[in-house]
């Protein structure tokens, strides 16, 4: 079992993309997902999560401009990134438990690029 990750691309500073992630059977639910992203030589930093119970928690680097949403019945996870800035530019990584298997899944990671 894995997630897979897609969306990613070039785009000009100001525009937008949408991130999405899907468990590698469409049966299996993604729980608690996290959006991560990580700049070159740099840890993997928290971009935006969905708690289990519904909290939905921003880095204050993309608040009003990113949303995380959550399709229960199709089990995607997506990522609307708009407004966006040279700075976002980053491999983005989604994690998230998957059905009833312990512990928690990393997607392959898809590159943004925001060019001035």
């Amino acid at each position: 079992v894995q997630l897979q990750a897609c969306g990613g691309g070039l785009v000009q500073a100001g525009g937008s993309l949408r991130l999405s992630c899907v468990p590698s059977k469409s049966t299996f639910s993604i729980n608690a997902p996290i959006w991560y992203r990580q700049y070159p030589g740099k840890q993997r930093e928290m971009v935006a999560g969905i708690s289990d119970g519904g909290y939905i928690n921003y880095d204050d680097s993309v608040k009003g401009r990113f949303t995380i949403s959550k399709d229960n019945a199709k089990n995607i996870v997506s990522l609307q990134m708009n407004s966006l800035k040279p700075e976002d530019t980053a491999v983005y990584y989604c994690n998230a438990a998957i059905g009833t298997f312990r512990g928690r899944f990393w997607g392959q990671g898809t590159q943004v690029t925001v060019s001035s």
